[in-house]
Formats: C-alpha cells, structure tokens, sequence
C-alpha cells in the first residue's frame, strides 16, 4: 500500500512539537481573579459554600492582589459587600463606598495589576434585585441611572475595567455614556452579555450575600433554553460600546461561547462561576 501523503502524527511525536503547533492555548495572562472585599481590617472569612475562598477587608485584599500578581495573574474582579442595605443599594455609589475603597487602595500597591470592577446592585439593595424595585417588580429605566453612576464612581476611583452584570436592557449605553461625560472614554466595558439564569451561582450568592428577598432573577437573566437570544444580547451590547462580552456560566454554555467567538470575533470572557469552582476537588494547602 502506498504511504499517506500526509501523516498528522508527525507533529505529535514530540512535546515541544506540539506546543508549537496547538491551536488553542490557556495561560495565566487568560485568567481574571474574582474577590470579595468587606469593611473592617483584617478580615478573612471563610466563605463556606466556595473552599479556599474568602470575604477580604481591603487591607487583606491588598494581600491577596500582591500574591496574584506575583503568580503572574493579570486582573481581579472586585465584588463589594456593603456595610448597610437599602432599596436603591446606595453604597453602590457612594464615593466611600467598599469597592471605591478597595480599588483606590490596590491601584495604590499594585499599580501593575488591572482592576476590573463588577457593576451592579444585588449586593447593595435590601431586597436582593439587581435593579430598582417597583410595585414589586424589577424596574429596567430607573436602573440605568444608578448603574452608570456607578460605573462612574468606580472609574474615578481607578477602576481599569467596567463589568455590568445586571442584564438590564440599555446598561452598556447608559454607562458608557456617562463615562465619556465624565471624562473616562478610555475605560474599557466588559460586558456580561449573555448571562443565563443558573442555579451554578449559589455559591456566590452566599459570598456576597446578594440572594433575592422574593421572587428569581429570570425576568432578567437569559433563559437558559435561548441560544440564538444570546447573540442578539452579544450585538446589542457591542452596538452600544462593550469592548469586551462575556458568556456565564461558562461550562454550561461551551457551545454559546464557541458560537460567539466565530460569529463576532471580539475579546470573549467566559466565566467559570461559583458553582463550578465548589463542583471541583477542594483546594490543598
């Protein structure tokens, strides 16, 4: 018989052969490490439901930011607990609030680190919801206000990344809207674009302590049955100024995310989430 004309074992045989050739390649530059910051000084407490994980106080955030960086990782992404709840989730943009604190201080011991900050209300409002609540239901508009001041104090505080997650219709106009008004056109939006109503984000409720007080979140996060909806979520957010799009969960949805670097080709963030961190073998020592 005949030799094939081609034989793909070839580059194969050996290891450094197959690094030079692999198509796809994860390393630490890829990686963005999530973190909740609480007031107080040093706190470190123990978030049950994720191992290994913990709400820092600033001081110990500052820590935590110095040893990723050392490790080579590239971003944090800054999640706030507030010192006190209300409806409007105030604290959210308040200019001492914890994330504005958090980020002045990190962005002052490890300049070198990218600070991206999470953008939305769950965390600050007494009842749970990422938007403003009326007549007990998720109000789309009067969110968008609160929102971009949000982002706004975040980037005055030195934020180097924007990250709306609260899936309201028109968010990422709003923001980057305010930010160029108020003089930040060259802060990056990274958008949680096709964000899927999951119970993966137990965990993280528990550390941020951000479960709705009634009701679910799917009036607003994507039914997880929609995949074409997905795109559509993708081009609005890039029609409206997001630099960066996100698909979450990220296991979950592999083939949204596949399906969304070939039909866009923009920079694509999947985030694994709480859910699929706790689902692992817990972390050694």
């Amino acid at each position: 018989m005949p030799h094939p004309m081609f034989r793909p074992r070839r580059l194969r045989e050996k290891p450094l052969l197959r690094r030079m050739v692999r198509e796809t390649v994860l390393a630490v530059d890829d990686f963005v490490y999530p973190l909740f910051v609480v007031h107080g000084r040093g706190v470190r407490e123990a978030i049950g439901s994720m191992p290994g994980q913990a709400r820092l106080s600033v001081d110990e955030l500052v820590k935590e930011c110095k040893d990723a960086a050392g490790m080579g990782i590239p971003a944090v992404l800054l999640f706030g607990l507030p010192a006190e709840k209300d409806p409007r989730g105030t604290e959210a943009y308040a200019d001492d609030g914890i994330v504005q604190q958090a980020v002045r201080a990190v962005k002052e011991r490890v300049p070198d680190l990218l600070v991206i900050t999470d953008v939305c209300l769950c965390e600050y409002t007494s009842h749970g919801h990422c938007g403003v609540v009326e007549d007990g239901a998720v109000r789309n508009d009067p969110t968008l206000e609160l929102l971009a001041r949000t982002a706004v104090s975040h980037a005055e505080a030195g934020a180097d990344v924007i990250a709306p997650s609260d899936m309201m219709d028109g968010r990422v106009g709003a923001i980057r809207e305010a930010l160029d008004e108020a003089s930040f056109a060259e802060t990056p939006i990274m958008a949680y674009s096709a964000k899927y109503a999951s119970v993966f984000y137990g965990p993280f409720r528990e550390a941020a302590d951000s479960t709705p007080q009634f009701g679910d979140r799917r009036s607003y996060q994507m039914d997880p049955a929609n995949a074409q909806e997905a795109m559509r979520e993708i081009a609005l957010d890039l029609d409206e100024g997001a630099d960066i799009v996100m698909v979450k969960p990220a296991l979950p949805y592999l083939d949204i995310i596949s399906r969304a670097k070939a039909e866009f080709g923009v920079p694509l963030a999947a985030y694994s989430v709480s859910g699929e961190y706790a689902s692992g073998p817990a972390p050694t020592s």
